[in-house]
């Protein structure tokens, strides 16, 4: 309930104004798009990290398989 009465919507309006006034009123949407494309490329890093895991995973896998050729 403490949370709740800090978190209001009064300080949502305060923190947008103080931005506004650090930031200005034209970098607001720079900044918002730039948060953006960092979150969509952060997720791509996870996609990428998780198939290329799964990937190295399956290549070790087949490696211990496969039996060495004796020599001839």
């Amino acid at each position: 309930m403490f949370l709740g009465e800090i978190f209001g919507p009064d300080l949502l309006i305060v923190v947008i104004v103080v931005a506004v006034l650090i930031f200005g009123g034209a970098a607001i949407p720079k900044l918002a798009r730039n948060l953006g494309s960092a979150k969509t490329e952060f997720e791509k890093g996870l996609k990428a990290g998780k198939s290329g895991a799964s990937a190295s995973d399956e290549t070790a896998a087949k490696a211990a398989d496969v039996k060495p050729e004796a020599d001839k």
